[in-house]
């Protein structure tokens, strides 16, 4: 985990960034959750979807109750975000293969908020413009 060892520490900017490494979502949770961190987890390999993605980072980031699950919806709440968050998308190449230019608007989103949101797109998927963190 050293590229994110390095985020949690301070050492590294945070930001959106393509990761390889293996570790189970809930491993990567508590070690995050142990630096102080908070942690949201999505995995794409069930939602596919434009809205099922949305509807996932909602409950991943525990927005609140009147989160409308669109593009508009997730770059507010993003703002509220509380405290520095790590949030884990496995699978994101299902979105980014069927739906190209929504898993644009939502990466850009994810990627404005990197003052307080590191997110780590694993697995293999298109050639996207993200720096690794490997």
């Amino acid at each position: 985990m050293s590229g994110l060892a390095a985020i949690l520490a301070h050492h590294h900017d945070p930001g959106l960034y393509r990761w390889h490494a293996a570790f189970p979502p809930h491993e990567v949770g508590h070690t995050v959750e142990h630096a102080g961190w908070r942690f949201g987890y999505v995995d794409g390999w069930h939602h596919q979807t434009r809205r099922e993605v949305l509807v996932a980072l909602g409950e991943a980031l525990a927005f609140p109750d009147h989160y409308g699950a669109n593009l508009d919806a997730l770059n507010d709440c993003l703002r509220d975000l509380d405290g520095s968050t790590v949030l884990l998308w496995d699978g994101w190449c299902t979105l980014a293969r069927a739906d190209e230019a929504a898993f644009t608007s939502v990466r850009t989103i994810l990627a404005d908020h990197s003052a307080r949101l590191t997110t780590l797109l694993r697995g293999e998927g298109p050639d996207v413009d993200v720096p690794s963190l490997d």
